[in-house]
């Protein structure tokens, strides 16, 4: 089996590591629906990270033959609702971290929330959106970002836009004006928050994905509703965070992708 060397001697202390995320990303507030942070240990000493959207046993297999250290993702293995037994597909994903001196780290909410390496203010900022503001509140905390365009762009315009930043053809149920002005954005499976965009007067909503009364939710309300991908819109977030710890710590972080059509 080849393997990767690592790119930099740089280390971190896991510890010290998870520390800072949980500081940077404010992990501690708001709700969410799976533990935020260190979610199985490792090695102690991190040289090597592979950062991916979502875990699984692929990601784990690719990261044990770059030789890393850590799993850095924004979906980690362990929700709300799942089975709390290492049985079956589970056990095989944490049986590989084991193997390998894995440590997972997860960021769900918390990355989508962050004004800087979080997945809804690149995208944002990536789209063109000017004026931005937190929106979307979940248990007290935003989620996303709305803005405004400087100058006002037709339909067509803002889903050339989408595509190019998400990387994906776009659904869309094109309901609202014919000239857009303002946005809401909440990226992954967020279209129940399309009742806030509608009640803030906003042109059209960017989210994941979308379920099946969006459709005459936005054309009994004359807002344009756009899903552009769960995985699409959040493979910013987790590349962003991964440079930044590059920058922070100097150690040696590779992408790893995954596609996910959904």
């Amino acid at each position: 089996m080849s393997v990767d060397k690592p790119a930099s001697e740089a280390t971190v202390d896991r510890d010290e590591l998870v520390a800072y995320l949980d500081r940077y990303l404010l992990a501690d507030q708001g709700a969410d629906f799976c533990p935020n942070g260190l979610q199985v240990e490792g090695s102690a000493t991190i040289q090597r990270l592979v950062t991916g959207v979502s875990a699984c046993r692929e990601l784990f297999e690719r990261a044990r033959r770059r030789q890393a250290d850590a799993v850095l993702v924004h979906h980690g293995i362990f929700w709300e609702g799942t089975t709390r037994t290492l049985t079956g597909y589970q056990f095989r994903r944490v049986a590989q971290l084991i193997a390998g001196r894995l440590n997972l780290i997860a960021y769900h909410l918390p990355l989508d929330r962050h004004p800087e390496v979080g997945n809804n203010a690149i995208a944002a900022r990536r789209l063109g959106l000017s004026q931005l503001e937190p929106f979307g509140d979940y248990s007290g905390a935003s989620l996303g970002f709305k803005g405004e365009f400087d100058e006002e762009l037709s339909l067509p315009e803002l889903l050339d836009r989408c595509r190019s930043v998400f990387q994906q053809e776009p659904l869309c149920f094109p309901e609202g004006p014919r000239a857009v002005s303002t946005i809401g954005m909440i990226s992954g499976a967020a279209e129940s928050s399309f009742h806030q965009a509608i009640a803030a007067g906003l042109d059209a909503y960017i989210t994941g994905e979308a379920s099946e009364w969006v459709m005459n939710v936005a054309r009994e309300t004359g807002t344009h509703f756009i899903a552009a991908g769960h995985y699409a819109t959040e493979r910013l977030g987790i590349q962003a965070l991964g440079d930044h710890l590059v920058q922070q710590f100097g150690v040696d972080v590779q992408y790893e992708e995954i596609p996910n059509p959904v």
